[in-house]
């Protein structure tokens, strides 16, 4: 396995982790156990580290905030009112709550943005002479984010316990050669669930790699991902085909060859 990791444009924030996580619970923010959630936060992050890939220092920060305000809400209640007096400080939970009330404002208003830009490109002016068409409702399916992606492949992770296999896996699979075995795949399956991409393996090694290899084509947009709905099944497709090449231009590089021109 490449000892680079993978970056990824579609890469969020740690704040985005904590609303997927809120969002994930079905509660209100204000009635979110920071608690239970710092601990999900630390498995993501270690799970991503796991994965190898580029994970941002604020998510470190944020998972130090995190183990903070779960230490102190173990406290008996007299401690923790001693601890705030001690410290005079606010409590850091509320000020962390306000700051994902904040945020979730701004993704919501760009997200509302983006379904009028969608809606916006369904309109026509009206041209002399020319026939009118009804325009279909465009149905927006929810976006898949890394971690989504990261939560489906842990999932897979968890079969195969928590035994070590680094040292035996490095040399047995490489990303490159796992983008060529998606790629034919993908050929023969346009579209296929996540689950489906990892069946009749046997090893964390083996998952790991793959599961590099698919973000990288997503990131080379060879491939989309998608769900029905928040947190359902992602379903993988091949991405809409390529224009054929011009006569007298070089041949296009293969997806491995691709990713080798990127790392160099």
């Amino acid at each position: 396995m490449s000892d680079t990791k993978v970056q990824l444009e579609i890469f969020e924030g740690p704040l985005d982790l904590l609303l997927y996580l809120v969002k994930k619970e079905e509660v209100d923010i204000y009635e979110v156990n920071l608690t239970k959630i710092a601990t999900q936060f630390i498995e993501y992050v270690q799970v991503m580290k796991e994965l190898d890939l580029d994970i941002a220092g604020e998510f470190l920060v944020m998972a130090a905030t995190l183990m903070y305000i779960k230490s102190r809400e173990l406290l008996p209640k007299n401690q923790q009112a001693e601890v705030l007096e001690e410290e005079e400080e606010e409590d850091p939970r509320w000020e962390l709550i306000r700051q994902l009330v904040e945020y979730k404002k701004f993704k919501d208003a760009a997200a509302q943005l983006q379904e009028r830009e969608l809606l916006q490109e369904q309109i026509y002016a009206r041209v002399p002479a020319r026939p009118e068409f009804a325009i279909e409702p465009t149905r927006v399916r929810p976006e898949v984010s890394i971690f989504d992606l990261v939560n489906a492949v842990n999932s897979i992770l968890k079969r195969f316990g928590q035994r070590e296999e680094r040292d035996v896996f490095e040399d047995r699979w490489s990303v490159s050669e796992k983008i060529e075995t998606i790629a034919t795949l993908m050929r023969q399956r346009p579209r296929l669930r996540f689950s489906e991409l990892f069946e009749g393996m046997s090893q964390r090694g083996e998952v790991v790699v793959t599961f590099l290899a698919l973000l990288e084509l997503i990131r080379m947009k060879q491939l989309r991902v998608s769900q029905d709905e928040p947190f359902a099944e992602i379903e993988i497709n091949a991405a809409l085909s390529a224009p054929p090449p011009i006569p007298g231009d070089a041949a296009e590089p293969t997806p491995a060859q691709a990713t080798d021109q990127a790392w160099n």
